[in-house]
């Protein structure tokens, strides 16, 4: 990622929170105090968040991205373009159109749902999907109800960015740990491309580059 954002300083990067990617945020947050990273004229996109939940609630995704990426790397923050919170249609579909009047995304950080989704695209998800409102399934709120004290605190609605827009990244990094992600990475990867599994449709783009941890793979 510091390659990339070296060769494009001013690049627009679509940025996912959850516990898989902190370690990277950490990294490059160490590399710009060393001096040997300007991230500061990046422009950052959320991927995702709850429905109707504030950035000041200290369970927003907003925050978390501010707090874990945006601050440590020095990015102002007007140069942070939120998702639509409330999901409404309209200001979904400006979303969209205003980043492909920027030319789209030049890196999407992603990881990847137990049901295979990628943000909060819950199956199933066409390649074709728009940002919009989801219900989110049974699986994804059982897996962030860490986050939240129990399942019957997590949110059962989010705002996310569609698949066609991610799918157009220039670049994706894709990143999973842990053996619990085994087999819905296997199916992303060498199972059939089906909107059943939304992260399987990561295998007609572009440029994607996959960094699992052992327990995330297994055995060949």
């Amino acid at each position: 990622m510091a390659g990339i954002l070296a060769e494009r300083p001013d690049a627009r990067v679509l940025v996912a929170t959850g516990s898989t990617p902190m370690g990277l945020y950490a990294e490059l947050a160490r590399r710009r105090a060393g001096g040997a990273l300007d991230p500061s004229r990046i422009t950052v996109y959320q991927l995702d968040e709850y429905a109707g939940i504030p950035p000041e609630d200290p369970r927003s995704l907003l925050g978390w991205l501010v707090r874990s990426f945006v601050e440590p790397l020095g990015i102002p923050l007007e140069r942070l373009v939120p998702v639509p919170r409330d999901g409404d249609p309209d200001a979904c579909a400006r979303y969209d159109l205003e980043v492909d009047r920027a030319g789209g995304y030049d890196l999407a950080i992603l990881g990847i749902g137990p049901n295979g989704h990628l943000g909060f695209n819950e199956p199933p998800s066409d390649a074709d999907a728009p940002t919009r409102l989801v219900e989110l399934a049974p699986e994804t709120i059982r897996a962030n109800a860490a986050y939240w004290g129990s399942p019957d605190l997590v949110p059962r609605r989010a705002v996310t960015v569609g698949m066609r827009g991610l799918l157009a990244a220039r670049t994706i990094l894709l990143l999973a740990s842990g053996a619990h992600k085994r087999d819905i990475v296997r199916r992303a990867l060498r199972g059939p491309v089906t909107p059943e599994v939304p992260a399987s449709l990561l295998q007609r783009a572009a440029d994607v580059r996959v960094f699992l941890d052992r327990d995330a793979w297994g055995e060949p």
